[in-house]
């Protein structure tokens, strides 16, 4: 999830896993997969970096909780 501003200042919480495509026409238009569209003042450079960021979070949380399963065993998924 990241961080966007709409062109009137609201700023939301966009599920970036849905973003199917980015336009700057100037405005930046944001196409998601199940539809809607949203014009945001971020670039698509900021939205591209937010969203690597936001997915570098979740893999590093995922590898630092040990990737155990609930019986608190290892699991070989990485190697």
């Amino acid at each position: 999830m990241i961080q966007l501003t709409k062109l009137n200042g609201t700023e939301f919480t966009l599920n970036s896993d849905l973003i199917e495509t980015i336009y700057e026409n100037p405005d930046t238009t944001i196409r998601l997969t199940n539809g809607p569209i949203y014009i945001v003042k971020e670039t698509r450079d900021e939205i591209t970096q937010k969203t690597i960021k936001y997915h570098q979070e979740i893999f590093k949380n995922l590898i630092t909780t040990g990737m155990r399963n609930p019986n608190n065993e290892e699991n070989n998924i990485l190697e």
